[in-house]
């Protein structure tokens, strides 16, 4: 007789792994309500793709419209007054753990992306477009990228063509024109390195020139 220990998962009495099982108990438990999770259901017929999508209580629900366009999210919550647009030809895509609180907007009239574990705040505007032509000139339209960990305080700007790099703060009322480094501070309009944080989101001592560079 075999009495080796058996490779094969513990199962519960429904027959799924404890681990799988443990995990969406903690996620209930320490999480978004199941109510959320029903509302998310109600929205995801929006989005190409997703994958537990969390609407917290009050309204207005989300706005969310894909315009023949890519819409693509992770794991992902959303506040109420949310408002995600996909234009025609577009995409955006939202990581992994990324929330947007109550009335964040997304414009992608060409391509926004949006990485894991990013925090975006009240009011906060992230738009790759100009919206409309200014005189003769065509409309002007530059990707967004935003990669994982970045903080965008409330009522921010994020402009067409700028890159927020990992782990990146952008302080409430700022509006970025330009590219922000990894791990640095930026705050003022337009926008300006103030200073640095650490891999733990930590300031650091701002920077030395008053005059500071802007971004």
């Amino acid at each position: 007789m075999n009495t080796s220990p058996s490779n094969s998962p513990v199962l519960d009495v429904a027959g799924a792994p404890r681990g799988v099982l443990a995990r969406v108990l903690a996620r209930l438990r320490n999480g978004p309500s199941p109510l959320a999770y029903l509302r998310g259901l109600w929205l995801r017929r929006h989005f190409d793709r997703c994958g537990l999508l969390a609407v917290e209580g009050g309204g207005p629900l989300p706005r969310i419209k894909n315009e023949a366009g890519t819409l693509t999210a992770e794991n992902i919550l959303l506040y109420p007054g949310v408002r995600l647009w996909a234009h025609k030809g577009g995409a955006l895509h939202i990581g992994n753990g990324t929330y947007l609180n109550h009335g964040a907007e997304v414009i992608a009239w060409e391509s926004v992306t949006i990485g894991r574990d990013c925090m975006i705040a009240w009011d906060a505007l992230i738009m790759d477009t100009d919206l409309h032509p200014v005189g003769d000139r065509p409309l002007r339209n530059a990707p967004v990228v935003i990669e994982d960990r970045v903080w965008i305080g409330a009522r921010a700007l994020v402009l067409k063509g700028v890159t927020l790099g990992e782990g990146a703060i952008v302080s409430a009322g700022a509006i970025v024109t330009k590219d922000v480094p990894a791990y640095h501070v930026v705050g003022g309009t337009p926008a300006r390195v103030l200073g640095r944080v650490d891999t733990q989101h930590q300031p650091l001592d701002a920077d030395r020139d008053d005059e500071g560079s802007e971004a």
